[in-house]
């Protein structure tokens, strides 16, 4: 059974309300709902891990541009055995596949489109994102890592940040009063997408706008160190139709 197979399953056999545990699943569901913020003729640009999920969740009846840094506008979905290519990859080095129409460019003309204010979406990953919008994704000091990439250009050049991610690594809060790793960007994080729920950040507070079917509100502010502001009544977080 493949891989979407069994996640495909494991939904069809969660009973609704219940809280989906499988890590394919939670994936997904998070990918699928940060899909839902996309808008017809959005310039996007996808970061590496989760954030890449967000391209096999788009609806047919929308049309993006998806960008990647390294120098491609047109991303379609994430490429399987059967339509890889190995000369066709996004920034992460995973293999992707292009959309009719698609353009190649060197990374200097993409960060030319990036710095520009030419995306209007950027999703990317975070090991911690603060009350103040303030994220930190790129270096845990004392740990080896290939360079910043393109993040500090995305945040800042982008209309709108999303970041999609689970809600805790290890047990550790990863939603802060105040981040303590070194900083990505200041003040850009719009949204944060977790298995947990929607978070928006709007005047140096994180407001819970919606929850994810299985958790209380109380279970949410458990897992994150910033004081929640949570409406009443509070949305239900929506799940992938299969």
């Amino acid at each position: 059974m493949t891989n979407f197979l069994k996640t495909l399953s494991l939904y069809r056999d969660t009973p609704i309300g219940e809280k989906i545990t499988d890590k394919a699943a939670i994936r997904r569901n998070i990918a699928w709902r940060v899909a839902q913020e996309l808008h017809d003729g959005d310039v996007v640009n996808l970061g590496i891990g989760l954030p890449s999920l967000v391209a096999n969740e788009i609806s047919s009846d929308i049309e993006l541009l998806l960008q990647s840094e390294n120098g491609l506008l047109g991303i379609d979905a994430i490429a399987n055995e059967h339509n890889r290519d190995a000369d066709l990859v996004n920034a992460g080095g995973q293999p992707i596949t292009a959309s009719i129409g698609a353009s190649y460019f060197d990374s200097a003309d993409s960060f030319t489109i990036i710095r520009g204010g030419h995306v209007d979406v950027t999703v990317l990953g975070a090991l911690q994102v603060d009350e103040q919008g303030n994220l930190a994704n790129w270096i845990i000091p004392g740990k080896m890592v290939p360079g910043m990439g393109g993040a500090m250009d995305l945040v800042v050049g982008a209309k709108k940040v999303i970041v999609a991610m689970e809600h805790t690594a290890k047990g550790k809060h990863k939603l802060l009063q105040t981040c303590s790793l070194p900083l990505t960007a200041l003040n850009q994080v719009d949204m944060v997408v977790t298995e947990m729920g929607v978070i928006v950040i709007h005047d140096s507070q994180m407001i819970l706008t919606e929850i994810a079917p299985g958790y209380t509100p109380e279970e949410v502010q458990q897992a994150t160190e910033a004081t929640l502001v949570i409406p009443k009544p509070l949305t239900i977080m929506p799940q992938p139709m299969l």
